[in-house]
Protein backbone atom coordinates (compact mmCIF):
# COMPACT_ATOMS: atom_id res chain seq x y z
CA UNK A 1 0.00 0.00 0.00
CA UNK A 2 1.39 3.21 -0.90
CA UNK A 3 2.48 5.63 2.00
CA UNK A 4 1.04 8.68 -0.14
CA UNK A 5 -2.37 7.11 -0.46
CA UNK A 6 -2.47 6.08 3.00
CA UNK A 7 -1.90 9.56 4.12
CA UNK A 8 -4.70 11.00 2.03
CA UNK A 9 -7.49 8.12 2.67
CA UNK A 10 -10.19 9.04 5.36
CA UNK A 11 -13.15 7.16 6.49
CA UNK A 12 -16.17 8.36 4.21
CA UNK A 13 -18.18 7.59 6.81
CA UNK A 14 -16.96 9.99 9.62
CA UNK A 15 -13.75 11.13 7.65
CA UNK A 16 -11.22 9.95 10.35
CA UNK A 17 -7.74 8.73 9.55
CA UNK A 18 -7.36 4.91 8.82
CA UNK A 19 -5.03 2.42 9.94
CA UNK A 20 -3.29 -0.07 7.76
CA UNK A 21 -3.50 -3.48 8.23
CA UNK A 22 -1.21 -5.15 6.23
CA UNK A 23 -1.48 -9.05 7.38
CA UNK A 24 -5.27 -8.45 6.56
CA UNK A 25 -4.96 -6.16 3.68
CA UNK A 26 -7.47 -3.74 5.45
CA UNK A 27 -7.73 -0.17 6.05
CA UNK A 28 -9.33 0.04 9.78
CA UNK A 29 -11.71 2.86 10.95
CA UNK A 30 -11.47 3.31 15.08
CA UNK A 31 -14.20 5.95 14.94
CA UNK A 32 -16.48 4.11 13.49
CA UNK A 33 -15.15 0.28 14.11
CA UNK A 34 -15.07 -0.59 10.30
CA UNK A 35 -12.98 -2.41 8.54
CA UNK A 36 -12.37 -1.70 4.54
CA UNK A 37 -10.94 -4.15 2.40
CA UNK A 38 -8.32 -4.07 0.03
CA UNK A 39 -9.27 -6.04 -3.45
CA UNK A 40 -6.03 -6.26 -5.71
CA UNK A 41 -4.50 -3.37 -3.99
CA UNK A 42 -7.74 -1.26 -4.14
CA UNK A 43 -9.47 0.22 -0.96
CA UNK A 44 -12.91 -0.60 -1.64
CA UNK A 45 -14.02 2.54 0.73
CA UNK A 46 -17.67 1.88 0.46
CA UNK A 47 -19.58 1.83 3.79
CA UNK A 48 -21.94 -0.71 2.67
CA UNK A 49 -19.16 -3.27 1.85
CA UNK A 50 -17.30 -2.75 5.18
CA UNK A 51 -16.86 -4.86 7.53
CA UNK A 52 -17.96 -4.69 11.68
CA UNK A 53 -14.90 -5.16 13.95
CA UNK A 54 -15.60 -7.20 16.68
CA UNK A 55 -15.31 -5.87 20.21
CA UNK A 56 -12.07 -7.64 20.75
CA UNK A 57 -10.60 -6.43 17.68
CA UNK A 58 -11.66 -2.75 18.60
CA UNK A 59 -9.87 -3.10 21.97
CA UNK A 60 -6.96 -4.25 20.40
CA UNK A 61 -6.85 -1.08 17.86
Amino acid sequence: MDAKLLDILVCPLCKSPLIYRKTDQELICKADRLAYKIADGIPVMLADEARKLTPEEAEAL
